[in-house]
């Protein structure tokens, strides 16, 4: 007999965030079809408006350390802090899009529902407490990411980012799928919780089951991983963000971050932390991998930007590169005691990440051209001259990438080294440690190419009303979160990512 949720089963209230913005994209759909060409700033306002409503219900019930949807959805701090930060990358990247779209000649009401979707998607990636659930909103959050990356369809180079992400993003999801399946087959269960206790039982007995699950790991991981960007399943993302319209490759650059790294967390901390090799052992049998995947995806991201002259290009690298920095706290989460604080500080790291790379890609999209170019680096010889408040911010923000003291970037990886030592990672902190100081090169490039080098300087006719509101607002965050830490850090004081259980 077929076991129905009660509405206190349910308990809907606590998933109104990501529910409401989910229905909400309908909305957005149908209003749309009756708001002329012409107007379709009216479709952008009513996108902010409801992401704006998410933010503040999320604030509601922020850390309300309830289950809901039968267990399978979980409304903690950890779920509200993904909230904030897939809904500040939403909004942000809202601004940076009116007047790009127009300019474009893409300015479509789809663009907004797209943009929704994908946001509600990592929502409930960071809420999932099934694989299942997992999965479903992988797929919410990828599908729009697919067709919003080949929306600039005159261009040959936005085709292809679409297609190769979409080829290569349904290969990841049938990894993710069939790994689900294994370690089903060896648990019986999807539930994380469940699947948790069904753990020791299988490390005592030594039994096969344990072969099915570590495989089914490693295949959830490969599908994770993909979508965060981790070596060696980057390829696509260096092609995809050149080619993509700006503002989508800012919104990917974070939130399909966001969404991969909290499922991931949710699954190591919650349903895996004690796969062990042994019985008593203090260390998960996946840190060693994890660990070696993060250390290379640091070294190979950052010395590869090195030789980048395109600026999206570079991020893109970049990015990859603060993937392996995120992966760290990943890998802190299999020592026992350390989880808690590396998930506190991966959580930092990509509320930080999401500010200043947001800011980045607003001052790129400042200086590119209706036609694509404008981007390389040359592009921002003497930009003090023409633009100085834009080159002091563009400067700040390559500080903070560098990970610069008073800047949001130092406090992310003063607190991801932390853990990482914490746990026991010395040399893997090492690597982190020499990494950040090579992609100084790179970073600071950019400040050599504002500041001292001959130039006129670029007009940056693309800094308008909004896209301004946008910078300024990334600017803010990730000076307000370098000068006080606490604002971030105070909000997750009483996280326990698997206290409900």
């Amino acid at each position: 007999m077929i076991d129905v949720p009660s509405i206190a089963d349910l308990n809907l209230t606590v998933t109104f965030p990501a529910v409401f913005l989910a229905l909400f994209t309908m909305v957005v759909l149908i209003v749309d079809l009756f708001i002329p060409k012409d107007r379709k700033i009216r479709t952008a306002h009513l996108t902010l408006g409801g992401l704006v409503v998410a933010f503040v219900w999320n604030v509601l019930v922020f850390d309300s350390n309830q289950t809901a949807l039968g267990g399978m959805y979980i409304a903690d701090s950890f779920s509200g802090f993904i909230n904030f930060i897939a809904l500040t990358a939403a909004i942000i990247t809202c601004f940076l899009s009116v007047d790009y779209l127009k300019r474009t000649g893409i300015e479509q009401g789809e663009f907004y529902s797209l943009l929704l979707f994908s946001t509600a998607g990592v929502m409930f990636m960071g809420a999932a407490s099934d694989l299942i659930v997992v999965f479903i909103a992988l797929e919410i959050l990828s599908i729009p990411l697919y067709v919003m990356a080949a929306m600039r369809y005159r261009d040959a180079k936005s085709e292809e980012s679409g297609l190769k992400y979409f080829i290569l993003g349904a290969f990841a999801s049938a990894f993710f799928l069939y790994g689900a399946a294994l370690v089903y087959g060896a648990t019986g269960t999807t539930s994380l919780p469940e699947i948790f206790a069904s753990v020791e039982g299988i490390v005592a007995t030594d039994s096969g089951a344990r072969l099915y699950l570590v495989l089914g790991a490693a295949l959830i991981f490969v599908g994770l991983g993909f979508k965060v960007a981790v070596v060696p399943f980057h390829m696509w993302t260096p092609d995809v963000y050149e080619g993509a319209p700006t503002p989508v490759t800012a919104f990917m650059s974070v939130a399909a971050k966001a969404g991969g790294f909290a499922a991931l967390l949710r699954l190591m901390v919650i349903a895996l932390p004690e796969l062990t090799a042994n019985i008593g052992d203090t260390i998960a049998i996946w840190q060693t991998t994890i660990a070696i995947v993060a250390a290379a995806t640091m070294i190979l991201g950052n010395f590869v930007a090195i030789v980048q002259t395109n600026v999206k290009r570079m991020l893109a690298y970049s990015s990859i590169a603060h993937a392996g920095y995120i992966l760290m706290g990943v890998a802190a989460v299999g020592t026992i005691g350390v989880a808690e604080e590396a998930t506190r500080a991966a959580l930092i790291y990509m509320l930080a990440y999401t500010f200043t790379n947001l800011g980045a890609f607003a001052v790129v999209m400042a200086l590119e051209k209706d036609d694509g170019s404008g981007t390389q680096i040359a592009d921002f010889k003497g930009l003090s001259r023409s633009r100085p408040l834009l080159a002091v911010m563009m400067a700040f923000f390559m500080l903070s990438l560098t990970g610069v003291p008073t800047t949001a970037g130092f406090i992310g990886k003063f607190l991801l080294f932390g853990a990482a030592l914490e746990a026991g990672l010395v040399l893997l902190t090492i690597i982190g440690v020499l990494t950040s100081v090579v992609s100084a090169y790179y970073y600071v490039r950019i400040i050599v190419n504002m500041y001292l080098e001959d130039g006129e300087g670029d007009p940056a006719e693309g800094a308008t009303q909004y896209l301004n509101y946008a910078t300024y607002a990334a600017f803010a965050g990730t000076l307000i979160i370098g000068l006080f830490p606490f604002l971030a850090v105070n909000l997750l004081d009483t996280m326990m990512i698997a206290g409900l259980f």
